[in-house]
Protein backbone atom coordinates (compact mmCIF):
# COMPACT_ATOMS: atom_id res chain seq x y z
CA UNK A 1 0.00 0.00 0.00
CA UNK A 2 1.14 3.53 -0.68
CA UNK A 3 0.00 6.70 1.00
CA UNK A 4 -1.50 10.01 -0.03
CA UNK A 5 0.93 12.69 -1.10
CA UNK A 6 0.99 15.29 1.66
CA UNK A 7 4.71 16.09 1.57
CA UNK A 8 4.13 19.80 0.99
CA UNK A 9 0.85 20.14 2.88
CA UNK A 10 2.39 22.04 5.81
CA UNK A 11 4.45 25.20 5.61
CA UNK A 12 8.14 24.35 5.71
CA UNK A 13 11.65 25.31 4.72
CA UNK A 14 11.53 23.87 1.21
CA UNK A 15 14.51 21.82 0.08
CA UNK A 16 15.32 20.74 -3.46
CA UNK A 17 13.13 17.85 -4.56
CA UNK A 18 14.66 14.37 -4.52
CA UNK A 19 13.33 10.87 -5.07
CA UNK A 20 13.95 9.80 -1.49
CA UNK A 21 12.15 7.34 0.78
CA UNK A 22 9.41 9.87 1.59
CA UNK A 23 8.60 10.32 -2.10
CA UNK A 24 8.70 6.57 -2.72
CA UNK A 25 5.96 6.05 -0.12
CA UNK A 26 3.54 8.41 -1.91
CA UNK A 27 4.83 8.30 -5.49
CA UNK A 28 1.85 6.54 -7.15
CA UNK A 29 -0.55 9.08 -5.65
CA UNK A 30 1.78 11.99 -6.45
CA UNK A 31 2.21 11.05 -10.09
CA UNK A 32 -1.47 10.32 -10.73
CA UNK A 33 -2.56 13.64 -9.22
CA UNK A 34 0.23 15.66 -10.84
CA UNK A 35 0.61 14.33 -14.40
CA UNK A 36 -2.49 14.47 -16.62
CA UNK A 37 -3.05 11.23 -18.50
CA UNK A 38 -0.29 9.34 -16.70
CA UNK A 39 -2.08 5.98 -16.86
CA UNK A 40 -2.70 6.43 -20.60
CA UNK A 41 0.95 7.34 -21.17
CA UNK A 42 2.24 4.27 -19.31
CA UNK A 43 -0.22 1.93 -21.03
CA UNK A 44 0.59 3.28 -24.48
CA UNK A 45 4.33 3.08 -23.91
CA UNK A 46 3.87 -0.61 -23.18
CA UNK A 47 1.88 -1.13 -26.36
CA UNK A 48 4.47 0.72 -28.46
CA UNK A 49 7.23 -1.33 -26.85
CA UNK A 50 5.37 -4.50 -27.79
CA UNK A 51 4.95 -3.28 -31.35
CA UNK A 52 8.61 -2.32 -31.88
CA UNK A 53 10.39 -4.91 -29.71
CA UNK A 54 12.75 -7.09 -31.72
CA UNK A 55 13.65 -10.68 -30.92
CA UNK A 56 16.97 -11.21 -29.16
CA UNK A 57 17.21 -7.60 -28.00
CA UNK A 58 17.27 -5.43 -24.89
CA UNK A 59 14.59 -2.99 -23.80
CA UNK A 60 15.57 -0.21 -21.40
CA UNK A 61 13.49 1.73 -18.87
CA UNK A 62 15.70 4.66 -17.89
CA UNK A 63 14.58 6.39 -14.72
CA UNK A 64 12.34 3.44 -13.96
CA UNK A 65 11.13 4.71 -10.54
CA UNK A 66 8.70 2.07 -9.23
CA UNK A 67 8.61 0.13 -12.50
CA UNK A 68 5.28 1.18 -14.04
CA UNK A 69 6.67 1.38 -17.59
CA UNK A 70 8.69 -1.81 -17.10
CA UNK A 71 5.53 -3.68 -16.10
CA UNK A 72 3.63 -2.20 -19.04
CA UNK A 73 6.36 -3.33 -21.43
CA UNK A 74 6.45 -6.84 -19.95
CA UNK A 75 2.72 -7.24 -20.51
CA UNK A 76 3.05 -6.42 -24.20
CA UNK A 77 6.26 -8.12 -25.32
CA UNK A 78 5.63 -11.19 -27.45
CA UNK A 79 8.97 -11.47 -29.25
CA UNK A 80 11.46 -14.15 -28.21
CA UNK A 81 14.52 -13.67 -26.02
CA UNK A 82 13.88 -10.10 -24.93
CA UNK A 83 15.24 -8.64 -21.72
CA UNK A 84 14.31 -5.43 -19.90
CA UNK A 85 16.99 -3.40 -18.14
CA UNK A 86 15.44 -0.95 -15.66
CA UNK A 87 17.73 1.74 -14.24
CA UNK A 88 17.29 4.42 -11.60
CA UNK A 89 19.71 6.49 -9.52
CA UNK A 90 17.53 6.42 -6.40
CA UNK A 91 18.31 3.55 -4.05
CA UNK A 92 14.86 3.84 -2.47
CA UNK A 93 13.16 3.62 -5.88
CA UNK A 94 15.25 0.64 -6.98
CA UNK A 95 14.49 -1.33 -3.82
CA UNK A 96 10.74 -0.70 -4.11
CA UNK A 97 10.78 -1.39 -7.85
CA UNK A 98 12.28 -4.82 -7.23
CA UNK A 99 9.52 -5.54 -4.70
CA UNK A 100 6.80 -4.52 -7.16
CA UNK A 101 8.22 -6.58 -10.00
CA UNK A 102 8.54 -9.67 -7.82
CA UNK A 103 4.76 -9.77 -7.54
CA UNK A 104 4.23 -10.20 -11.28
CA UNK A 105 5.20 -13.36 -13.12
CA UNK A 106 6.45 -13.05 -16.68
CA UNK A 107 8.60 -14.86 -19.21
CA UNK A 108 10.43 -11.58 -19.87
CA UNK A 109 13.39 -11.21 -17.48
CA UNK A 110 14.05 -7.83 -15.86
CA UNK A 111 17.35 -6.58 -14.51
CA UNK A 112 16.77 -3.66 -12.10
CA UNK A 113 19.92 -1.62 -11.61
CA UNK A 114 21.00 1.28 -9.44
CA UNK A 115 22.98 3.49 -11.77
CA UNK A 116 23.69 6.81 -13.46
CA UNK A 117 22.13 7.10 -16.91
CA UNK A 118 25.01 9.36 -17.95
CA UNK A 119 27.42 6.44 -17.51
CA UNK A 120 25.21 3.61 -18.76
CA UNK A 121 26.17 1.60 -21.82
CA UNK A 122 23.18 1.06 -24.12
CA UNK A 123 23.60 -1.98 -26.35
CA UNK A 124 21.53 -4.20 -28.65
CA UNK A 125 18.44 -2.15 -27.84
CA UNK A 126 15.16 -2.25 -29.74
CA UNK A 127 13.28 0.00 -27.26
CA UNK A 128 14.47 2.67 -24.84
CA UNK A 129 11.90 4.39 -22.61
CA UNK A 130 12.49 7.60 -20.67
CA UNK A 131 9.28 8.54 -18.90
CA UNK A 132 9.75 12.03 -17.40
CA UNK A 133 13.45 11.37 -16.80
CA UNK A 134 15.46 13.52 -19.20
CA UNK A 135 14.06 16.68 -17.56
CA UNK A 136 16.03 15.88 -14.38
CA UNK A 137 19.34 15.56 -16.24
CA UNK A 138 21.35 18.82 -16.51
CA UNK A 139 20.57 20.48 -19.83
CA UNK A 140 24.19 20.48 -20.97
CA UNK A 141 24.29 16.68 -20.60
CA UNK A 142 21.07 15.80 -22.43
CA UNK A 143 22.49 15.68 -25.94
CA UNK A 144 25.17 13.19 -24.89
CA UNK A 145 22.60 10.99 -23.11
CA UNK A 146 20.36 10.91 -26.19
CA UNK A 147 23.30 10.32 -28.52
CA UNK A 148 24.35 7.35 -26.37
CA UNK A 149 20.83 5.95 -26.64
CA UNK A 150 20.77 6.42 -30.41
CA UNK A 151 24.13 4.70 -30.77
CA UNK A 152 22.90 1.71 -28.77
CA UNK A 153 19.64 1.26 -30.69
CA UNK A 154 19.29 -1.33 -33.42
CA UNK A 155 18.02 -0.17 -36.84
CA UNK A 156 14.27 0.31 -36.51
CA UNK A 157 14.63 0.72 -32.73
CA UNK A 158 12.70 3.39 -30.89
CA UNK A 159 13.07 5.94 -28.12
CA UNK A 160 9.90 6.59 -26.11
CA UNK A 161 10.32 9.99 -24.47
CA UNK A 162 7.88 11.69 -22.11
CA UNK A 163 8.72 15.15 -20.79
CA UNK A 164 7.28 18.18 -19.08
CA UNK A 165 7.79 20.95 -21.61
CA UNK A 166 7.98 24.73 -21.68
CA UNK A 167 5.81 26.86 -23.90
CA UNK A 168 7.48 28.39 -26.95
CA UNK A 169 7.30 31.84 -25.35
CA UNK A 170 6.53 33.28 -21.91
CA UNK A 171 2.84 33.83 -22.66
CA UNK A 172 2.34 30.24 -23.84
CA UNK A 173 4.40 28.89 -20.96
CA UNK A 174 2.33 30.75 -18.37
CA UNK A 175 -0.87 29.44 -19.95
CA UNK A 176 0.35 25.84 -19.75
CA UNK A 177 1.50 26.33 -16.14
CA UNK A 178 -1.87 27.81 -15.15
CA UNK A 179 -3.73 24.90 -16.75
CA UNK A 180 -1.51 22.40 -14.96
CA UNK A 181 -1.95 24.10 -11.60
CA UNK A 182 -5.71 24.06 -12.08
CA UNK A 183 -5.46 20.31 -12.79
CA UNK A 184 -3.61 19.88 -9.50
CA UNK A 185 -6.21 21.94 -7.61
CA UNK A 186 -8.94 19.74 -9.06
CA UNK A 187 -7.07 16.72 -7.71
CA UNK A 188 -7.02 18.09 -4.19
CA UNK A 189 -3.70 19.92 -3.90
CA UNK A 190 -3.83 23.16 -1.93
CA UNK A 191 -2.29 26.46 -3.01
CA UNK A 192 0.43 25.91 -0.39
CA UNK A 193 1.23 22.46 -1.77
CA UNK A 194 1.36 23.71 -5.35
CA UNK A 195 3.59 26.64 -4.42
CA UNK A 196 6.01 24.66 -2.26
CA UNK A 197 6.30 21.80 -4.77
CA UNK A 198 7.09 24.33 -7.50
CA UNK A 199 9.84 25.84 -5.31
CA UNK A 200 11.25 22.39 -4.52
CA UNK A 201 11.45 21.29 -8.11
CA UNK A 202 12.55 24.45 -9.93
CA UNK A 203 16.26 23.88 -9.31
CA UNK A 204 16.29 20.17 -10.21
CA UNK A 205 13.93 20.04 -13.20
CA UNK A 206 14.53 22.40 -16.09
CA UNK A 207 12.20 21.60 -19.01
CA UNK A 208 12.93 22.30 -22.67
CA UNK A 209 10.32 23.42 -25.18
CA UNK A 210 8.90 20.94 -27.66
CA UNK A 211 10.75 22.36 -30.64
CA UNK A 212 14.05 21.88 -28.79
CA UNK A 213 13.24 18.22 -28.18
CA UNK A 214 12.21 17.47 -31.74
CA UNK A 215 15.12 19.34 -33.31
CA UNK A 216 17.64 17.62 -31.04
CA UNK A 217 16.26 14.17 -31.85
CA UNK A 218 16.39 14.92 -35.57
CA UNK A 219 19.92 16.31 -35.35
CA UNK A 220 21.10 13.17 -33.55
CA UNK A 221 19.91 11.07 -36.47
CA UNK A 222 16.43 9.74 -35.69
CA UNK A 223 14.66 9.41 -39.02
CA UNK A 224 11.14 9.88 -37.67
CA UNK A 225 9.80 11.73 -34.65
CA UNK A 226 6.16 12.03 -33.64
CA UNK A 227 4.26 13.51 -30.72
CA UNK A 228 1.57 11.01 -29.80
CA UNK A 229 0.27 12.61 -26.60
CA UNK A 230 0.11 16.08 -25.08
CA UNK A 231 -1.96 17.55 -22.29
CA UNK A 232 -1.00 20.98 -20.99
CA UNK A 233 2.79 20.96 -20.50
CA UNK A 234 3.18 17.19 -20.55
CA UNK A 235 4.17 15.52 -23.80
CA UNK A 236 5.09 12.04 -25.07
CA UNK A 237 7.08 11.40 -28.24
CA UNK A 238 8.36 8.46 -30.25
CA UNK A 239 11.62 8.65 -32.20
CA UNK A 240 12.50 5.86 -34.68
CA UNK A 241 16.06 5.07 -35.74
Amino acid sequence: MTGKDSIYATEQQVKDFSFDANVVEVFPDMIQRSVPGYATIVSTMGKLAGQFAQSNSNLYDLGCSLGAVTLSMRRNIAKENCRIIAVDNSQAMVERCKMHLSGFKSDVPVDVQLGDINELEISNASVVAMNFTLQFIPQEQRLAVLQNIYNGLKPGGILLLSEKIKGENDEQDNLLIDLHHDFKRHNGYSELEISQKRTAIENVMRPDNLNKHLTRLSDIGFKQTQVWYQCFNFCSMIAIK
